[in-house]
């Protein structure tokens, strides 16, 4: 728009000036330059020099730009698709661009949103400890009674004596195979709600050979725990489960499944014994299956309690499972408004969870698992780097937050140098908009005005008024919220504390959250805070996440594709997204940048020469150059060079753009490209014009040839005006490229070369007889460029030119260096 306004107030300026021209002089000169046909008055002369001038200063508008800058991404893209240490041998995976319209925004992010569990860790999952009816297992003690570290050379237990037990998996405690030999009940009972409560589908490809299908492998984790114990879950149909159980075939009659969502945390299943005994087995989330549990479990609850605290504190993933006893007449009862509400045509989610919910109380407790999941390798490095890049980093997670906040010290996330790690785990709005502000007011202090007043400093730092200003916190913090907290956090009228609290902390982890809650928090922060965000996640609970921010980043891990193919890029392991940022993000930020000054520079140099020459040619908007010159401009003489450098050009390489993380804070900022550097380029653009105008045309006013002959003529002014013009455009690439490869190399020298070729062919005797009309400047080349003086003139206009540049530049590194200039 700036440009275009540009535009039309040149052509103003030249239709007025032919106005007054054609006024006082032109129309006395009416016998020697007569007025076109039509034309009767030096006004609406005028008026049509504003459009003449509009076709021939249209250049400004850089209309080939976009063509340049989809090539551009296009080229950016491949190197990620191609760079073999994004590459992921284990399971042939490279990186992957899937879109090619974002990459210099990948040099901008200042916020990721990460999920956790196979994005952070692995996902592969292993039944580490449990408790079960107070007793807790898993661990190993020596002779005295001391708990023993787990090494390669611990005893793992002997599974030889169960024909069907996963050789894949180990355990450490004998002291569970023992109780399970020993017969005893709540143990027999735990493992055997492990091997029915569940949706595993198992293959059997050869006797006792099995393998199971899982949905999420802690499902794969538990159900392989119970077979090695000695509860084989061994096949099923719609109606049946098939357990060996201790090496005794027993069928269970499978009568309902009540699913896991996401608002539930959990699953139950309804089956009845060989014997004739109707049960209900469930397994979910502590939060939500304490709030069912009978009132006698309440000793046994809180002994199950400090395990789950013990284990989440290890960094497990832990839940609790419970059982209950049916009564038949009751059960016949509910199966079949079950039957009825599955059958509804309308509202039957909202029929069916009700019927779970009644079923799904006064349950018994029967203990808790703990699964482990390993972290990816790199990961604390990874988050160690990218915060130095000045990123933030929130992770965004379904786990209990003991277990989340292991997970974020173990990842170098959170650490003990932090001023303070705030926990925000109200239960009511008011408690959690208390907990919000009192994290604020110890890392700010005088940030404390009302939210009035907060608008009004919205008003005055920017247009939107919805963009919060960026505050600085007076030390490193940290922010752990639940989805409990969260919800209420959310809501209208507290979400404007919780971003602004949120954005001073470090780092922010959130957990036991839902997928929805997920999307929200990206949201929040987009809609409050001027900066690009990115999301990471590698299954279908984060598709929301990755969909909402600007940049969407799927891992291809355990959980399907789901993830990759909604996202924007897309690779195997967490550690590679350092790469994507700070190399190729920064590069392609840095590249796109120097393009579009470069661009916008060539292009103003290039068309205001016409401004300067409206005041020597009567307003009569003659072009000062050939009209091929003006056709191959763009096309043929910068095209390639400027190509070349936003293909190539690097800063630093990129071992040491990882090295030195720094380098990527200004592009958050986006210090390289802004109105301000738009502006400077203008002016540069507009200071060279006026160089490459005045000198050709003081050097060729009343010039002699050596051999006495005139060469002050307009066609011998064009070429000279054309040849400095891109000899000075092709220093200046020269100049802008920090990284010369053979290809810039040849880009620029042959671009020199084709013009200097093209314009001694198109203005020799033979192209000038064969089309006479379409190349009128014979044998202009050859009688202006011997002449010693014009080449000295063509040296004049670049030395000013490029002078002032120069110094600048240098000035500039000396006084005010970039993060790149120190590197």
């Amino acid at each position: 728009l700036q440009i275009f306004a540009f535009l039309a107030l040149m052509c103003l300026i030249l239709a007025i000036g032919n106005g007054i021209w054609e006024y006082d002089k032109g129309y006395y000169f009416q016998v020697y330059l007569p007025w076109a046909e039509g034309i009767n008055s030096a006004s609406y002369s005028g008026f049509l020099m504003f459009w003449s001038y509009v076709i021939i200063l249209n250049t400004v508008v850089p209309i080939s730009l976009y063509v340049s800058v989809e090539i551009i991404r296009l080229g950016n893209s491949f190197y990620i698709d191609w760079d073999r240490k994004m590459y992921y041998p284990l399971n042939d995976t490279p990186a992957q661009a899937r879109t090619t319209t974002l990459n210099e925004e990948l040099g901008q992010i200042k916020y990721i949103f990460s999920d956790k569990t196979g994005t952070l860790t692995q996902n592969i999952m292993s039944f580490n400890k449990c408790s079960i009816n107070g007793k807790s297992y898993g661990d190993v003690y020596d002779m005295s009674g001391q708990r023993t570290e787990i090494t390669e050379n611990t005893e793992k237990v002997d599974f030889s004596y169960n024909p069907l037990a996963d050789p894949k998996f180990s355990f450490y405690d004998h002291s569970l195979v023992e109780a399970v030999k020993l017969n005893d009940v709540p143990t027999h009972r735990f493992f055997r709600l492990l091997s029915l409560c569940h949706t595993v589908m198992p293959e059997e490809k050869k006797e006792g050979n099995l393998v199971y299908q899982a949905q999420s492998p802690d499902e794969g984790a538990l159900v392989t725990a119970a077979r090695n114990f000695g509860f084989v879950f061994r096949a099923r149909t719609p109606e049946t489960i098939t357990v060996v159980e201790m090496g005794e075939t027993k069928i269970y009659k499978l009568l309902a499944i009540l699913d896991f969502n996401n608002v539930r945390k959990r699953m139950s299943v309804i089956v009845r014994s060989p014997e004739g005994d109707l049960t209900l087995y469930c397994k979910g989330a502590d939060t939500i299956l304490y709030e069912l549990l009978h009132s006698s479990c309440e000793a046994l609850k809180e002994e199950t309690t400090e395990h789950l605290n013990e284990f989440a504190g290890e960094g497990l993933r832990t839940l609790v499972v419970a059982y209950k006893n049916l009564d038949e007449d009751y059960f016949q009862d509910w199966i079949r408004r079950h039957h009825e509400a599955s059958t509804a045509l309308e509202g039957r989610e909202d029929k069916l969870s009700e019927l779970y919910e009644e079923i799904e109380k006064d349950l018994m407790l029967l203990g808790a698992t703990a699964i482990e999941d390993k972290l990816q390798d790199g990961v604390p490095q990874t988050i160690d780097t990218l915060a130095k890049a000045n990123i933030k980093i929130w992770v965004l997670t379904g786990d209990k937050q003991e277990t989340a906040m292991n997970i974020g010290y173990s990842c170098n996330l959170l650490h003990d140098d932090m001023e303070d790690v705030f926990i925000i785990e109200g239960s009511t709005s008011d408690d959690v908009l208390n907990e919000l502000r009192n994290a604020r007011k110890k890392m700010k202090p005088d940030s404390f005005l009302d939210s009035d007043e907060i608008n009004i400093q919205f008003e005055k730092s920017s247009k939107k008024p919805n963009i919060l200003p960026d505050e600085q916190a007076n030390g490193v913090y940290g922010l752990v919220i639940t989805g409990h907290s969260l919800a209420y956090a959310l809501e209208g009228n507290l979400e404007l504390e919780l971003v602004r609290t949120a954005c001073m902390c470090k780092v922010v982890i959130c957990c036991r959250v839902t997928p929805l809650q997920k999307a929200q928090v990206v949201e929040l922060v987009k809609k409050y805070k001027k900066a690009v965000t990115l999301a990471i996640g590698d299954g279908a609970n984060d598709v929301s996440m990755i969909k909402t921010a600007h940049i969407g980043v799927g891992i291809s891990g355990q959980e399907g594709m789901q993830a990759v193919l909604s996202s924007d890029f897309s690779f195997a392991q967490f550690r590679y997204l350092q790469r994507l940022l700070l190399v190729h993000g920064r590069w392609s930020y840095i590249r796109m940048c120097k393009f579009l000054k470069y661009f916008f520079y060539k292009n103003f140099a290039f068309t205001l020469v016409h401004f300067w020459y409206g005041f020597f040619s009567g307003f009569s908007a003659q072009t000062v150059y050939d009209e091929w010159f003006i056709t191959l401009y763009n096309l043929v003489y910068t095209s390639l060079p400027v190509l070349g450098m936003s293909l190539f050009d690097q800063d630093v390489d990129d071992r040491w753009s990882i090295l030195f993380p720094q380098l990527y804070v200004p592009g958050q900022q986006n210090l390289y490209f802004n109105k301000m550097v738009f502006v400077t380029c203008m002016l540069q653009g507009i200071y060279s014009s006026l160089i490459l105008f005045f000198i050709p045309y003081g050097a060729m006013y009343n010039t002699m040839r050596s051999d006495g002959k005139a060469i002050a003529d307009y066609q011998s002014f064009a070429l000279v005006a054309q040849t400095c013009l891109l000899i000075v455009v092709s220093v200046q690439i020269g100049l802008d490229t920090s990284y010369w490869t053979v290809v810039n190399q040849f880009f620029i020298w042959g671009s020199l070369s084709v013009f200097f070729a093209i314009t001694f062919t198109m203005y020799s005797d033979g192209m000038y007889l064969i089309f006479t009309a379409s190349f009128p400047f014979i044998g202009t080349a050859r009688n202006t460029l011997s002449q010693p003086n014009v080449w000295l003139a063509i040296f004049l206009s670049i030395t000013l030119c490029v002078l002032p540049v120069v110094g600048f530049r240098f000035l500039k590194t000396q006084l005010k260096p970039t993060p790149s200039d120190k590197v």
